[in-house]
């Protein structure tokens, strides 16, 4: 149970140290991906981005 959650912590932080680096590249802006403002603050909902990544990740995962 200890090793989920430090992969999940894990996880979390490497995909918090690339967001600006995805964000760059135009992932979270793609037509997909829903951004609105709610109570004074910006919510970003990546379906789209999270959708392209995995398909990546799942394709290179085959080829492995």
């Amino acid at each position: 149970m200890i090793r989920w959650f430090l992969v999940v912590f894990l996880a979390l932080m490497l995909i918090s140290w690339l967001t600006p680096l995805l964000q760059r590249l135009g992932f979270g802006k793609l037509p997909g991906d829903l951004r609105f403002k709610l109570f004074g603050r910006e919510w970003n909902v990546p379906l789209a981005s999270t959708l392209l990544l995995s398909m990546l990740a799942a394709g290179l995962a085959r080829l492995i």
